[in-house]
């Protein structure tokens, strides 16, 4: 279709060497041609080209002293990419490899991942790549102080609520929140992602890792079929991986591996509760390396290796984006699996997610699988607006209920648009129409 050629051209020209937003946004309207032909009043409004394009990118510096007394400068972003369903939602990301085009195609995921979680939120990503590995907790706080400075002007509960990501965890969260508290003199759900004592959510750490599992658990019910028992593979040894684990664990299934960025683990007895016990200690209080936990239990260690390797009926994804190439997408299909649920943000590569598809496993593409998180983001910003705090069997009833929907809802696009199975089409059309119908009622916005 031309339209959509035409408008994935300019993406490119207009937003030269981000090579990850041009990945996503080809993602999405690859699905998107069917939509387009029953839709042609999509194009007489330019939506397409109103949807790539931010309604507003900050970028500003951020001074800061680490503790040898020296000044430090690092650069900070926030993309506020679409509010047509509600405010700005989306996670705060500190790591070296932050730039523009990271968190442009973080931003414009974000939007149709919120709008597949049935709740009021917009689309947003923002970040820095200020690395809090090795940093004293001293210095980072200073330079959550610094980041907020600037960050508190743009945002607030009716306007962008951002979250935590990657290197942004509770400590950050709080020092962020304490910051933005005395610039504003307000105590507000500006924030999601903050300690229960004062106005987080319970399950919320536990939300990406637990829908993932709970939307392959859906996938495996529309073949008669559950986790339970199933040997199954997750990368990473951060938030998500955890308790992706925990909850496979909750459910009956055998996870058998973890990954950072040195190795992965390989633990044919599988990974019980105990051991992931001293993997939340190591990872999230020693900040150590998962190599500690082959040393620890006698399972294989394979250094610089992803997971892929290790024969399982179950993947997760659930460590960083383009994790999965084409080619560790075919060894796990030789190698048996059938089952793939994304705990991160576009884990696979192009190449890969076509092998899936063709191979007609259950595969859940990350704004579907791993939506959990910011649905459960959602549910705290509910909770803090009536000054209220959900019980935990509540919020995961809910989590599970939203996922559930978010099944349903892709499923049911896919059919109707002739691709039955197809959660990469289903779950793209499906928050695409949300989007896409509100900014129309919206007018020229």
């Amino acid at each position: 279709m031309s339209y959509i050629k035409d408008v994935l051209a300019l993406v490119k020209s207009r937003n030269a060497g981000e090579l990850e937003f041009h990945q996503a946004v080809e993602e999405v309207f690859e699905s998107l041609e069917p939509v387009m032909d029953r839709h042609p009043e999509f194009q007489k409004a330019k939506l397409l080209e109103r949807l790539v394009e931010p309604e507003r990118v900050i970028m500003f510096r951020i001074p800061w002293m680490d503790d040898d007394g020296e000044y430090q400068v690092n650069r900070g972003f926030r993309i506020e990419m679409n509010s047509a369903l509600g405010p700005y939602k989306g996670g705060l990301r500190f790591h070296p490899t932050v730039n523009l085009g990271i968190l442009k195609f973080l931003a414009f995921e974000q939007v149709f991942k919120n709008s597949l979680t049935t709740l009021p939120m917009g689309g947003g990503k923002g970040g820095s790549d200020f690395d809090p590995k090795g940093k004293s907790d001293s210095e980072v706080m200073r330079f959550c102080q610094s980041f907020m400075t600037e960050l508190a002007r743009h945002i607030g509960p009716d306007t962008d609520v951002p979250a935590g990501d990657i290197g942004v965890g509770g400590r950050e969260i709080g020092y962020l929140f304490g910051q933005y508290k005395r610039l504003r003199n307000e105590f507000t759900g500006v924030l999601t992602g903050k300690k229960l004592n004062w106005g987080g959510s319970l399950i919320r750490p536990e939300a990406t890792g637990y829908g993932a599992v709970y939307f392959a658990e859906e996938m495996l019910k529309t073949r008669k079929d559950s986790i339970k028992g199933k040997t199954c593979v997750v990368s990473g040894s951060g938030n998500v991986a955890q308790y992706t684990v925990e909850k496979l664990l909750q459910m009956g299934a055998k996870p058998v591996t973890l990954s950072d960025s040195n190795g992965s683990i390989y633990d044919s007895k599988g990974i019980s509760a105990e051991k992931l016990a001293f993997v939340m200690e190591l990872k999230n209080v020693k900040r150590g390396r998962i190599k500690e936990y082959a040393k620890k239990f006698g399972a294989e260690y394979f250094e610089g290796k992803k997971p892929w390797g290790i024969k399982c009926d179950a993947a997760f994804p659930s460590a960083t984006q383009n994790e999965v190439d084409g080619d560790d997408a075919q060894t796990l299909l030789d190698n048996g699996c059938y089952v793939v649920a994304e705990g991160a943000n576009m884990p696979t590569v192009p190449e890969g997610v076509k092998r899936f598809i063709d191979a007609g496993i259950l595969y859940g593409p990350g704004k579907a699988a791993n939506a959990g998180g910011v649905a459960t983001s959602g549910l705290e910003m509910s909770q803090n607006s009536m000054r209220l705090l959900w019980t935990r069997e509540e919020v995961d009833n809910r989590l599970r209920i939203i996922m559930q929907s978010i099944h349903g809802a892709a499923a049911k696009a896919a059919k109707d648009y002739g691709q039955e199975g197809n959660y990469v089409l289903g779950a793209n059309i499906s928050g695409f129409l949300k989007v896409a119908d509100s900014m129309m009622d919206q007018g020229l916005v």
